[in-house]
Parts: C-alpha cells; sequence; structure tokens
C-alpha cells in the first residue's frame, strides 16, 4: 500500500467496448494515472481483456461472483465506483466510497415501469447514504439527483468529463459519403430524438449519417418512416457501430453535428465535435446547453420548419463569423487531466 492511500476504481464497465462508460473508465484511468502527484496506489477493477489498457499495471480481476462477494478489500482505503447502478458496490465494508452519478435517464424513459423507475430510485438513495462524496458529471445532473432523490448531508461535487479525441492519421470510413453531409452519433433509441433530424434534408442535397448501435429496431422504423415522409429516405444513412477512426472522420468532415437528445447527463459526442471546430447544433434539453454554452447552435422546438431554418441560420453565422476557434476553445475546457486532478482532491479529503 502506497502511504495508506490505496485507491481501486471500479473500471467493471469496460467489459462493454465502445460505449460511453467504457471510454468514461478509460480516459479518466489514464488521467488519473498520468496525474498522480500523491503518488498513492491506484488500481482498477475490470476484466481480465482491459487489464494491459491501465498503464501502471495496478489491477484486480473482476469475477461475476463479486456481485455476491467483493474481492478483498483490505489493502484499499477508497473504492471509486464509476457508476451509479454497477452491480459491485462495497455495501458492507469498512471503506470510504465516492459514488459518480452519470444521470437518472430512466426516470424520463416512458418505456421503463413505474416499479422499475421506483426501484432504481431506491437503490440510488442508498448508495447516496453509504457514499463518502457524491460527484455529478454535470450541474443537470447533480439537480437532478437534489431533486429526485435528495443528497442530505452527503458532499457533492460537479466533475465535468473531458473530452476523448486523440488525433490519428485518418483513413476513409467504411461508408463514405456521396454528398456533403450532417452527422450524429449515438444509440439509437427514442431519447436521442434522431426522428427530428431528416425533414433537414429537405431542398437540399445534403445526406445525413446517423452512427451507433440500434437498441430499438421501432425505433430505427420510426425514423424511417419521417424520412419517408419527407422524399429523402435515400440520404439518410445508417452506419451501425463505428470505430475511432470512422467516427473521428465524420466528425472532422461534415457540414455540422446534430444532437436533438432530450436525455443527456453530460453529452461527449458535443465535446468530440467542438474538438474539431464544427457547428453543433443541440436541443435546449437537460445538460447540452451547460456542454455546448455560447458558442453552439440550439433546436429551440423540433418543429421541421423552425429547424430547416435554425440549420440554414446556424451554417451562415458559422462561415461568417469564422467560429471555428472559438468552438475548439470551448472543447478544451473538458480536460481529463483537470477532470482527474479534480478527482484527486476528494480522494485526499477521503484518505488524509
Amino acid at each position: 500500500m502506497a502511504n495508506g492511500r490505496a485507491v481501486l476504481i471500479d473500471c467493471e464497465r469496460m467489459k462493454y467496448p465502445y460505449t460511453g462508460l467504457y471510454f468514461y473508465c478509460l480516459h479518466l484511468a489514464q488521467s488519473l494515472v498520468a496525474t498522480n502527484y500523491a503518488n498513492r496506489e491506484l488500481c482498477f477493477y475490470s476484466r481480465e481483456t482491459t487489464k494491459h489498457l491501465f498503464e501502471n499495471g495496478c489491477y484486480v480481476e473482476q469475477h461475476s461472483l463479486h456481485k455476491f462477494i467483493l474481492p478483498s478489500l483490505k489493502k484499499y482505503n477508497l473504492w471509486h465506483s464509476t457508476y451509479q447502478s454497477s452491480d459491485y458496490f462495497p455495501w458492507q465494508r469498512k471503506i470510504k466510497v465516492v459514488l459518480t452519478i452519470h444521470d437518472l435517464n430512466i426516470l424520463y424513459d416512458d418505456s421503463k415501469s413505474a416499479a422499475k423507475k421506483n426501484k432504481f430510485l431506491k437503490d440510488l438513495k442508498a448508495r447516496i447514504n453509504r457514499a463518502d462524496h457524491i460527484v455529478a458529471i454535470s450541474e443537470f445532473v447533480l439537480n437532478d439527483i437534489k431533486k429526485h432523490a435528495g443528497i442530505d448531508n452527503t458532499p457533492a461535487s460537479v466533475i465535468y468529463n473531458g473530452g476523448t479525441i486523440s488525433d490519428l492519421a485518418l483513413h476513409s470510413p467504411q461508408y463514405i459519403p456521396t454528398s456533403a453531409f450532417l452527422f450524429t452519433i449515438g444509440t439509437v433509441v427514442s431519447k436521442k430524438n434522431f426522428h427530428v433530424l431528416p425533414p433537414l434534408l429537405a431542398n437540399n442535397n445534403l445526406q445525413l449519417i446517423i452512427s451507433g448501435l440500434t437498441d430499438s429496431t421501432d425505433y430505427k422504423a420510426k425514423i424511417i418512416d419521417v424520412a419517408k415522409k419527407w422524399r429523402v429516405q435515400n440520404r439518410v444513412i445508417f452506419t451501425g457501430s463505428i470505430n475511432e477512426n470512422d467516427k473521428q472522420w465524420y466528425l472532422k468532415n461534415c457540414e455540422a453535428f446534430l444532437f436533438p437528445s432530450i436525455s443527456e447527463g453530460f453529452g461527449l459526442p458535443v465535446v468530440e465535435a467542438m474538438h474539431f471546430g464544427k457547428p453543433v447544433i443541440l436541443s435546449t434539453c437537460t445538460s447540452l446547453p451547460e456542454i455546448g454554452g455560447k458558442d453552439a447552435y440550439y433546436f429551440n422546438d423540433f418543429d421541421p420548419e423552425t429547424m430547416q431554418k435554425t440549420l440554414l441560420e446556424a451554417l451562415e453565422d458559422y462561415r461568417i463569423n469564422k467560429k471555428e476557434d472559438l468552438i475548439k476553445e470551448r472543447a478544451a475546457f473538458f480536460n481529463w487531466n483537470n477532470s482527474a486532478l479534480q478527482y484527486h482532491q476528494i480522494y485526499d479529503g477521503l484518505t488524509r
């Protein structure tokens, strides 16, 4: 143990590659190691298949049986639970706990029953009561926690996620657009609100590239139905899940990045698009105005004609006022090393 200040960070969700939680854990872990000014022992709890990603080599193998009996935690002073609903949580152990909460999206999901929502809230409240410090990834999420679950006397902080783009020597993606295009990315589910986007292809030659796993075939069918209504179905392209090269290529080469989501705890794709200086046009829902700031553009409602007007005005303003550098500066504000340093300060306060 290093100075009696060893920390075990739960990266179990990295078993699901290319998800938001995968990248959250990966980049936070790498930055925690890079900014480890206190020379504390940092260990990472994950599957054997991901252990090579942890630069300092300290690794505790995750096993499904740990849902019932966790491995020995005697050498650790603090457990960082990086996901609010993890099955792996030190309920009964004498160890300090930092709990990161990403969102309360289930409460806004009409497909979830009242019983599931109530169970989620009950479990979340129990975790908050067990935790020694709560971290929310945006002010919106922290206010949502206070509204629905309460935090009582548990200390709480907001620590924004960092950007995740590491510049690559890009090559052409698997699907190469045949004209100028608009881009969005995310799991194809109703909360992403992608079905409002096809009307933006009316009266132009743009394509719309939608990347991400299809979690709901019914919702994908709804997007296609809207595209057919507007007679643009041949220009709406679903690529499915894509790799880092293809994502960056689309972000770098798109005319604009669109993100009309109605339920986001943070909105990492927005930061990624801004890294390339691209105009981003967002909904005004949940955390997105907090992330995009004054340098983003916004759909104030989802009326097709209003959205078409917003797109045209945004592209014109971006061109006339040369917004690229300002947008890149906004992206640079979200920095993983800064995030990691804030976590180190919380670890310090709990392990003195």
